[in-house]
Protein backbone atom coordinates (compact mmCIF):
# COMPACT_ATOMS: atom_id res chain seq x y z
CA UNK A 1 0.00 0.00 0.00
CA UNK A 2 1.62 3.23 -1.08
CA UNK A 3 0.82 6.65 0.99
CA UNK A 4 -1.22 7.98 -1.37
CA UNK A 5 -3.61 4.39 -0.30
CA UNK A 6 -3.05 4.32 3.38
CA UNK A 7 -3.11 8.72 3.62
CA UNK A 8 -0.22 8.33 6.47
CA UNK A 9 3.57 8.82 5.64
CA UNK A 10 6.05 6.49 6.46
CA UNK A 11 7.13 8.68 9.57
CA UNK A 12 3.72 8.66 10.96
CA UNK A 13 3.04 4.51 10.01
CA UNK A 14 6.54 4.29 12.48
CA UNK A 15 5.09 6.33 14.86
CA UNK A 16 1.82 4.30 15.36
CA UNK A 17 3.93 1.37 15.20
CA UNK A 18 5.75 2.80 17.84
CA UNK A 19 2.59 3.49 20.17
CA UNK A 20 1.37 0.07 19.33
CA UNK A 21 4.70 -1.16 21.08
CA UNK A 22 4.43 1.27 24.09
CA UNK A 23 1.07 -0.63 24.58
CA UNK A 24 2.36 -3.76 24.48
CA UNK A 25 5.15 -3.28 26.76
CA UNK A 26 2.99 -1.87 29.50
CA UNK A 27 0.61 -4.95 29.34
CA UNK A 28 0.47 -6.67 32.50
CA UNK A 29 2.37 -3.83 34.43
CA UNK A 30 0.19 -2.65 37.48
CA UNK A 31 1.97 -0.07 40.16
CA UNK A 32 5.06 1.15 40.44
CA UNK A 33 6.43 -1.55 37.76
CA UNK A 34 4.42 0.44 35.49
CA UNK A 35 5.64 3.75 36.78
CA UNK A 36 9.55 2.35 36.33
CA UNK A 37 8.69 0.81 33.00
CA UNK A 38 7.07 4.29 31.74
CA UNK A 39 9.95 6.85 32.92
CA UNK A 40 12.51 4.45 31.47
CA UNK A 41 10.76 5.07 27.97
CA UNK A 42 10.85 8.38 28.56
CA UNK A 43 13.77 9.32 30.00
CA UNK A 44 15.40 6.63 26.67
CA UNK A 45 13.63 8.60 23.88
CA UNK A 46 14.82 11.53 25.38
CA UNK A 47 18.53 9.89 25.37
CA UNK A 48 17.88 8.92 21.45
CA UNK A 49 17.81 12.44 20.72
CA UNK A 50 20.44 14.85 19.27
CA UNK A 51 21.09 18.97 18.92
CA UNK A 52 18.41 20.92 19.93
CA UNK A 53 15.36 17.99 19.94
CA UNK A 54 17.38 16.60 22.90
CA UNK A 55 18.11 19.44 24.60
CA UNK A 56 14.33 20.77 24.66
CA UNK A 57 12.72 17.69 25.49
CA UNK A 58 15.75 17.40 28.45
CA UNK A 59 14.94 20.90 29.85
CA UNK A 60 11.01 19.92 29.62
CA UNK A 61 11.36 17.10 31.59
CA UNK A 62 13.27 18.97 34.51
CA UNK A 63 10.47 21.70 34.16
CA UNK A 64 7.71 18.85 34.69
CA UNK A 65 9.47 17.29 37.53
CA UNK A 66 9.83 20.56 39.36
CA UNK A 67 6.24 22.21 38.45
CA UNK A 68 4.26 19.00 38.10
CA UNK A 69 5.60 16.56 39.58
CA UNK A 70 2.34 14.47 40.21
CA UNK A 71 2.67 14.19 36.23
CA UNK A 72 4.11 10.68 35.53
CA UNK A 73 6.58 10.18 32.72
CA UNK A 74 5.75 8.14 29.99
CA UNK A 75 6.66 7.84 25.76
CA UNK A 76 2.94 8.50 23.52
CA UNK A 77 3.68 7.91 20.19
CA UNK A 78 7.36 7.74 20.87
CA UNK A 79 7.37 11.13 22.14
CA UNK A 80 8.12 12.20 25.72
CA UNK A 81 5.14 12.83 27.82
CA UNK A 82 3.58 13.35 31.23
CA UNK A 83 0.17 11.85 31.95
CA UNK A 84 -2.78 12.61 34.73
CA UNK A 85 -4.70 9.67 35.70
CA UNK A 86 -3.27 7.66 32.41
CA UNK A 87 -4.24 10.91 29.72
CA UNK A 88 -1.50 12.86 28.36
CA UNK A 89 -1.51 16.49 29.50
CA UNK A 90 2.27 17.57 27.89
CA UNK A 91 5.05 16.57 25.67
CA UNK A 92 7.28 17.12 23.50
CA UNK A 93 7.33 16.03 19.55
CA UNK A 94 11.06 16.38 17.99
CA UNK A 95 11.64 18.20 14.92
CA UNK A 96 13.72 14.87 14.13
CA UNK A 97 10.25 12.94 14.15
CA UNK A 98 8.81 14.36 11.09
CA UNK A 99 11.53 16.13 9.25
CA UNK A 100 10.43 19.77 10.50
CA UNK A 101 11.79 23.08 10.67
CA UNK A 102 11.25 22.88 15.34
CA UNK A 103 10.12 20.84 17.59
CA UNK A 104 7.16 21.46 19.60
CA UNK A 105 5.66 21.60 23.27
CA UNK A 106 2.39 20.17 22.84
CA UNK A 107 -0.83 20.18 25.52
CA UNK A 108 -3.25 17.73 25.17
CA UNK A 109 -7.61 18.47 26.16
CA UNK A 110 -6.50 17.44 29.78
CA UNK A 111 -4.45 20.78 30.02
CA UNK A 112 -5.84 23.40 32.05
CA UNK A 113 -5.26 26.22 29.61
CA UNK A 114 -8.68 27.10 28.54
CA UNK A 115 -8.86 30.91 27.94
CA UNK A 116 -11.95 31.86 26.57
CA UNK A 117 -12.97 30.62 23.49
CA UNK A 118 -9.72 29.92 21.75
CA UNK A 119 -6.16 29.43 23.13
CA UNK A 120 -2.95 27.77 21.90
CA UNK A 121 -2.43 23.89 22.57
CA UNK A 122 1.26 23.59 20.74
CA UNK A 123 4.52 25.71 21.18
CA UNK A 124 7.38 25.98 18.58
CA UNK A 125 10.66 25.92 20.50
CA UNK A 126 14.05 26.47 18.87
CA UNK A 127 15.93 27.00 21.71
CA UNK A 128 15.80 26.73 25.64
CA UNK A 129 16.50 29.99 26.56
CA UNK A 130 15.69 32.13 30.55
CA UNK A 131 12.41 33.42 29.35
CA UNK A 132 11.21 30.43 27.02
CA UNK A 133 11.98 28.17 30.55
CA UNK A 134 9.67 30.25 32.64
CA UNK A 135 7.47 30.35 29.75
CA UNK A 136 7.20 26.36 29.75
CA UNK A 137 7.00 26.22 33.44
CA UNK A 138 4.14 28.81 33.84
CA UNK A 139 2.29 26.21 30.85
CA UNK A 140 3.10 23.49 32.69
CA UNK A 141 2.16 24.43 36.08
CA UNK A 142 -1.01 25.45 34.58
CA UNK A 143 -1.59 22.59 32.38
CA UNK A 144 -1.47 20.26 35.60
CA UNK A 145 -3.83 21.98 37.43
Amino acid sequence: MTQQESGFSAAERAAMAQRAEELRSATGLKGAAKLVKELEACTAAIDALEGTDHQVAARLHVVVAEEAPHLAPRTWYGFPSYARDGKVVVFYQPASKFGTRYGTVGFQEDAQLDDGPMWPTSFAVLEVTDAVEQQLRELVRRAAG
